[in-house]
């Protein structure tokens, strides 16, 4: 029965709090909704910083020379 009672909160909307010997013990609540799947498409936008020259290279041509020998 417990398939049946989490079924019906999902589909009702309705949280249903679980008792022992008259006891609340638990509630079982439905999910919170979920936007859609594109709302995370630029979610990060302004939180980066950049720091320093991004073209660059990172090490010298020099130490990459060093590395091939």
């Amino acid at each position: 029965t417990c398939l049946s009672v989490l079924q019906r909160v999902k589909r009702s909307g309705r949280p249903v709090v679980v008792t022992r010997f008259g006891q609340p013990v638990a509630e079982i609540v439905p999910p919170q909704r979920r936007g859609a799947a594109a709302d995370w498409l630029g979610s990060m936008a302004g939180t980066a910083t950049i720091v320093g020259d991004v073209i660059a290279p990172a090490a010298d041509a020099d130490d990459w020379n060093a590395i091939g020998r």
